[in-house]
């Protein structure tokens, strides 16, 4: 019979948890008997997420873009909680993304790089080696359909999946026949703070996903998420592509 996973009491950590995708599948991943890590910038904004788990859930401040910080992460958190089995890279923005490229900076476009790639490249590097060293462990990536069909005014957004793409699949290949297993979830649209932060106008945002019609909403990616790390080990979902039945 082939063995359950998670196993019982596995810890999860979920980056960009506050809200979104995150917030559900940190919902998700205790549903499935998971102890989570709501990892985040904002212990304020992670607080209402944690809290309804109980004592299977743990409020834990990191930024990503911050190299020193998540280099000491493992030895700020808890003893009971550093052995993480599941680690969801999530976090992530396109802030003044939409838009052709020359009418970006450099700065705002370097920005997206900075956490979409080098802040998940960051935090998977502190989280792997104890992985190694247990045998155990799966990483998910949160992608996007984006990285493999890029659109006008997405060019860095595109590039940052495109990025995350490349990462996850050599990764995968890094750690075969090993107890460390990769995933990559890519969702098409989701409806959720994510243009609001790229714009900081509720109205443009709120039209922008009415506009596009059928929308994914959280739950549906933190289902997937969840279906991925309940597989048994010897089984990886390498790539999970999942899209409103609106889009193509």
């Amino acid at each position: 019979m082939p063995k359950k996973m998670p196993r019982p009491g596995a810890v999860a950590l979920v980056t960009g948890a506050s809200s979104g995708i995150g917030a559900k599948t940190v919902k998700a991943l205790a549903e499935i008997g998971c102890r989570v890590i709501c990892a985040g910038r904002s212990a304020k904004r992670l607080s209402p997420i944690a809290k309804p788990l109980g004592n299977k859930g743990l409020v834990f401040e990191v930024d990503i873009n911050d190299e020193a910080n998540v280099a000491g992460m493992i030895e700020r958190l808890p003893k009971p909680w550093r052995d993480i089995d599941i680690l969801v890279n999530n976090a992530g923005h396109d802030t003044g993304g939409r838009r052709r490229f020359d009418e970006g900076t450099a700065e705002q476009w370097a920005s997206i790089i900075e956490t979409n790639v080098i802040g998940l490249i960051r935090i998977t590097r502190a989280v792997i080696p104890g992985m190694i060293a247990r045998d155990r462990g799966h990483v998910v990536n949160i992608g996007s359909i984006s990285g493999y069909k890029p659109y006008a005014t997405g060019t860095i957004y595109a590039a940052s999946k495109f990025a995350v793409h490349g990462f996850s699949e050599s990764l995968r290949l890094d750690y075969r026949n090993t107890g460390v297993r990769v995933t990559e979830i890519l969702p098409g649209m989701v409806r959720t703070g994510f243009a609001m932060s790229r714009w900081g106008d509720g109205k443009r945002a709120k039209k922008f996903y009415e506009d596009f019609g059928t929308c994914l909403n959280p739950e549906d990616v933190a289902a997937t998420i969840a279906f991925a790390v309940q597989q048994p080990p010897h089984v990886v979902i390498s790539q999970l592509v999942v899209v409103p039945n609106s889009q193509t």
